[in-house]
């Protein structure tokens, strides 16, 4: 990623991006008034950021491997931590979205130390949620951080999506969280294999979707799936919902 042109996307989305004054559909009004915007501080938030903080002060070191490069080696929790978990404020508007779905099922492409995963699945310990990661020494660590946490309505399931993700197809989740791949192919590839197991009203996540050329060409395929009825990009994620009733629109706002 070239830092500067990353920069200058963003100073671009915060002068292009509306607020709800530019929203005419009352969905995505509701949405952006009642959840998006809301800074309501719940009690889980506190737990999970002191996890956050105990793993970025951590000097452990595992041993990491990368599926998709196929190379391995070790890497200090905190590193981990402070590249790969989703900033508080992104982590918490997950978790306001669940809340406000309320979904049963929930999958989640890409573990990481599990810092997400709690936010997700925070909302109602009646919430399902699998979550999916390829390093199995992550896997291992995010485990134990949801044994701790008493988080027992968590699955991880370590392995490549490629293979995981058909073995999946049997359940039907009603919110999906893509943050595993950050490329074009996988990224769409990953989203065709999910639509055969979303529910009727299911919300798909997807991270860093303007991370690189790739993911905004990923990023335009998804919003022109004949399937997709509204998109809502915040920049650093970006939702996605088949409401059959609802109006074909695309809409940048700020966050």
């Amino acid at each position: 990623m070239n830092k500067l042109r990353f920069l200058l996307k963003y100073l671009r989305y915060q002068l292009a991006a509306g607020n709800k004054h530019d929203v005419h559909s009352p969905f995505v009004f509701d949405l952006l008034t009642n959840v998006i915007e809301v800074n309501t501080p719940y009690y889980v938030y506190d737990k999970i950021e002191f996890l956050r903080t105990q793993l970025l002060a951590s000097s452990k070191m595992i041993e990491v491997t990368d599926l998709g490069a196929g190379v391995s080696g070790k890497r200090k929790i905190s590193d981990i931590a402070q590249r790969s978990a989703k900033p508080a404020k992104y982590g918490q508007l997950l978790f306001r979205m669940v809340n406000h779905f309320q979904p049963k099922n929930i999958l989640e492409l890409g573990t990481s130390l599990g810092i997400s995963s709690l936010y997700l699945a925070g909302p109602s310990s009646e919430a399902k949620l699998v979550t999916v990661e390829g390093c199995p020494q992550i896997a291992r660590a995010a485990g134990e951080h949801f044994k701790k946490f008493g988080a027992t309505n968590i699955e991880v399931i370590n392995g490549n999506f490629d293979e995981v993700l058909p073995g999946l197809n049997d359940k039907k989740f009603d919110f999906i969280f893509f943050d595993g791949n950050h490329r074009k192919e996988p990224t769409i590839k990953y989203f065709e294999m999910c639509l055969a197991m979303a529910g009727d009203n299911a919300v798909f996540v997807f991270d860093d979707i303007h991370w690189s050329a790739e993911m905004e060409q990923a990023w335009e395929y998804i919003k022109a799936h004949k399937g997709v009825s509204v998109t809502i990009d915040l920049f650093f994620l970006g939702f996605v919902f088949f409401r059959k009733e609802q109006v074909r629109e695309h809409f940048v706002l700020k966050f």
